[in-house]
């Protein structure tokens, strides 16, 4: 390579480089707004300058207590101030942060214990029953951390190790904490739900988190001093990166415990929340509130949903509630939310059908994401942009994991050629705006026509008595397979299956509708997916010869 004046003499140094780390948005939040509420809980009030405190608290005392760069720190918490103090206090001595899902069983939690070699384990009185049985299965011996939420009233005995608050004052508030020596350390530790086999470990870095913690602020337009509802779980993602992102704004974080539509109405109308996340289910839980429950809004409130876009009815709901839905996409290994449904000033002309088709769309990058798009798995090039042409969707950037824990097999495929295997399968529109169709094992074959799931699930979807619908493959003689589709209706609400089936009659053509339906409820993960795998397995029983 050619040599220029550029690439002489001006070397990085101490003076013009620094390593990114989200640590610094909590430095400077507690030096610039020390006295502004950081984070509200129950009666609690805690301000900036004593949440860069406290954190500092426990970095300090995680130290002393022989924790070391590199260690891994487990927590199993819900949505308290003790969550964000570790979001902080964990990599500020240069340990990496595992925030266990409070919704796993023993078993899964105790692989996840052994694989991570926790050395810290920081433990809710309320799941205490539930890690008690784990430690019992796994091999790691950490040193135990017990949490007492006092707003948390129900049952539940800690592990016998030291007390949580006990523990903070063992460390010093002034504890000079050490920014990662390269901003390409591991920050934290999350896991796949693992619904078909053992969760893989995804190690997000420092940079990463930085960098989506500011795309969060730039999406979700969070300006000055948002308040932010917690009804993301934050074991999730590390909470989408938000407990990061609140300090970039200096906002204030509203926790919650529980996802109760009266107390967020409460939460909400009583701190004047501006944001929140949260899968679909959380939307129904706003919009099923009683009249007692429900609280007029003192102020827009912006609404952040990942997974399938929200029907057109239940968007135009939220909308007359006061609510502000923007869909957001992303996976576990892009530290969550990665590409948004950019809205478009002129689509508000468009009809109520026309701006569903749009809705529906996944859409374009975050701006920290250098790249997305769909590509064929096959030949590594980028579909044709006719919003009909299927591929993977891929991504490329710094908000791409490290990858998988103690997995470079894994890590191999899902980065090979360059970029990040999504395993969803979609198209890419003219205007660059990407669609899901499936994921790649969630297609379905039929007499030799790719036949979407999603496409099926919308068109269900419409159906005013439905409430929920999955599709998967079926064996059939004939065709191979053939769609079923598994269906929840509303409460109170009856329909057949030839019913069902007209209607798919009327929206798809004909090779796309199911030929069985059943009624039931959808087993889903412990982050709310439905659990597809075991719809096939049933459809295989149902149907083994097709």
């Amino acid at each position: 390579m050619t040599s220029s004046p550029y690439d002489r003499d001006l070397d990085r140094n101490p003076a013009n480089y620094q390593p990114l780390t989200p640590i610094t948005f909590l430095a400077r939040a507690a030096a610039v707004f020390p006295k502004r509420i950081a984070i509200i809980h129950g009666a609690l009030r805690r301000t900036y300058e004593e949440f860069y405190g406290r954190s500092r608290r426990l970095a300090s005392a995680l130290e002393l207590a022989g924790i070391k760069r590199g260690d891994t720190v487990s927590v199993m918490l819900a949505n308290t101030p003790a969550m964000l103090e570790v979001h902080y206090g964990v990599p500020m001595m240069g340990a990496v942060l595992n925030t266990l899902n409070t919704r796993l069983d023993a078993a899964i939690l105790a692989f996840t214990l052994d694989h991570a070699e926790t050395k810290a384990l920081i433990v809710d009185r309320e799941f205490s029953l539930l890690m008690r049985q784990a430690l019992a299965h796994s091999k790691v011996k950490p040193l135990i951390i017990d949490y007492d939420d006092p707003v948390y009233s129900g049952a539940g005995e800690g592990l016998g190790g030291e007390d949580y608050e006990n523990f903070l004052l063992k460390g010093d508030p002034n504890y000079v904490w050490r920014p990662p020596q390269d901003e390409w350390e591991a920050i934290s530790l999350n896991y796949t739900s693992g619904t078909t086999g053992d969760p893989k470990g995804v190690v997000y870095h420092h940079r990463g988190a930085y960098l989506l913690a500011i795309g969060n602020v730039l999406t979700g337009e969070m300006g000055r001093a948002p308040v932010y509802l917690w009804t993301l779980p934050m074991f999730h993602c590390n909470g989408w990166c938000f407990p990061w992102s609140l300090s970039v704004a200096a906002g204030t974080h509203v926790c919650l415990r529980q996802v109760r539509a009266g107390l967020m109405y409460q939460l909400m109308r009583e701190h004047g929340v501006t944001h929140l996340c949260g899968a679909p289910i959380v939307m129904s839980t706003l919009l099923g509130a009683t009249d007692d429950e429900k609280q007029p809004l003192i102020n827009p409130v912006r609404f952040f949903t990942a997974a399938a876009p929200p029907p057109q009815a239940v968007l135009a709901a939220m909308k007359s509630a006061g609510f502000e839905v923007t869909h957001l996409y992303g996976l576990t290994e892009t530290y969550g939310p990665a590409a948004v449904n950019e809205w478009q000033d002129e689509w508000n002309e468009l009809d109520s059908s026309q701006q569903a088709q749009m809705k529906a769309r996944q859409g374009v990058r975050y701006q920290v994401l250098e790249e997305l798009t769909v590509i064929d798995p096959e030949t590594m090039r980028p579909v044709p942009r006719d919003g009909a042409t299927m591929g993977e969707v891929m991504f490329r950037g710094n908000i791409v994991m490290k990858g998988y824990l103690k997995n470079p097999q894994a890590s191999a495929k899902a980065f090979y050629g360059g970029w990040f295997h999504s395993g969803d399968l979609g198209v890419m529109h003219p205007d660059g705006y990407i669609q899901l169709k499936d994921r790649s094992k969630d297609i379905i074959i039929s007499g030799g026509e790719n036949i979407s799931s999603i496409e099926v699930e919308d068109a269900l979807f419409k159906h005013p008595k439905i409430s929920a619908a999955a599709v998967v493959a079926a064996p059939d003689v004939k065709w191979g397979e053939t769609p079923c589709a598994f269906i929840e209706l509303h409460d109170g609400m009856e329909a057949t299956a030839e019913e069902i089936i007209a209607w798919t009659r009327s929206q798809l053509a004909s090779f796309k509708c199911p030929r069985h339906v059943i009624f039931c409820s959808l087993p889903k993960t412990s982050t709310g997916k439905v659990q597809k795998y075991l719809l096939r397995e049933r459809a295989r029983e149902l149907w083994p010869s097709g």
